[in-house]
């Protein structure tokens, strides 16, 4: 049975067998003994993307991963770094640093801030996180055309993600060919991702996208 540790662009956690491209975590969430999720959903503001691979290291999986056999983080899964990002995660400095560098650049930029320090990143997207408390921003007539690259929005319960132009749905498996019902004009959406990951994506940062939007 898959464990519940699949997040979607809501930022909820999941039980489903789909892996996707990275990684991450919000701490330690999950209870060893049962590898089952614990109440909170998290354990710090730093919600970070990492690598699956690094250096050839090994995990147990919502296991126990400290040489004292405490928990450790908890690994979480997204399908792409589209969809951690409109989860409210950002770059690890640790297995990515030079991503992270180049987020933390690129906020400075969009927010005014002088060389931004990670806590201070987190602290504000954490305001933003839907997952932790956050409010979703409607978006008005005109808003959803000017949104970059990246940029996940909501209609109802579904996710899409804008691309080249295009809402492409999401799911766990992967990105559905555009729908003709709809287009990115269409009103009644949400904006998923964080306003300030918007404007990061804004101003210049090119996420990893799953290969699946590649589709016609």
């Amino acid at each position: 049975m898959p464990l519940q540790n699949r997040v979607d662009p809501f930022g909820d956690i999941h039980a489903v067998p789909a892996r996707g491209l990275f990684t991450g975590n919000r701490g330690v969430i999950h209870d060893p003994a049962t590898r089952t999720l614990l109440k909170r959903r998290w354990a710090t503001r730093a919600w970070i993307i990492c690598v699956c691979e690094f250096r050839g290291r090994r995990r147990d999986v919502m296991g126990r991963n400290t040489p004292s056999g405490n928990a450790g983080w908890t690994e979480l899964f997204f399908l792409d770094e589209v969809t951690a990002l409109a989860a409210g995660h950002r770059p690890c400095f640790y297995c990515q640093r030079e991503r992270a560098k180049e987020f933390a650049g690129l906020y400075g930029e969009a927010c005014g801030v002088e060389k931004p320090k990670a806590p201070e990143m987190d602290a504000r997207l954490h305001g933003e996180r839907l997952a932790a408390g956050g409010r979703a921003v409607a978006l008005k007539a005109g808003a959803l055309e000017r949104l970059p690259d990246g940029a996940m929005v909501a209609r109802g319960p579904d996710a899409y993600a804008v691309h080249r132009g295009r809402l492409r749905r999401w799911s766990f498996e992967g990105y559905e060919v555009p729908r003709g019902d709809f287009d990115i004009a269409s009103p009644g959406f949400s904006l998923l991702t964080p306003p300030t990951t918007v404007a990061v994506l804004r101003a210049g940062y090119e996420p990893v996208w799953h290969e699946s939007v590649e589709a016609s």
